[in-house]
């Protein structure tokens, strides 16, 4: 799972990280708005979810607190990090202002 995760969050394309949990009512709202965002942005951006319940160590890597919390990262940089839900058009906006 690291191993996958860091050379994901090091690449040229955009990942978008959700830091969630099973048991938390904002994350289960998060995931449809998520399904919206990806079929949005297509291959600009890769969104990967990561369960802090069962990675630990990730969350913990980037002080991860609440959930949900969203990371942006490009080529191991974090650009972006929200915790809380976030609608769809912010989320694709954001992905369209770093994708140039």
């Amino acid at each position: 799972m690291a191993t996958s995760f860091d050379s994901l969050i090091k690449g040229s394309q955009l990942v978008l990280v959700d830091f969630y949990a099973t048991w938390c009512g904002p994350c289960k709202a998060m995931a449809p708005i998520l399904e919206q965002v990806a079929s949005s942005v297509k291959e600009k951006a890769k969104i990967i979810k990561i369960d802090v319940d069962k990675n630990p160590a990730a969350a913990s890597a980037y002080q991860v607190q609440g959930v949900p919390t969203l990371v942006l990262f490009k080529e191991g940089k974090i650009l972006w990090r929200q915790s809380g839900v976030v609608q769809a058009n912010e989320l694709e906006k954001l992905i369209q202002q770093y994708a140039q």
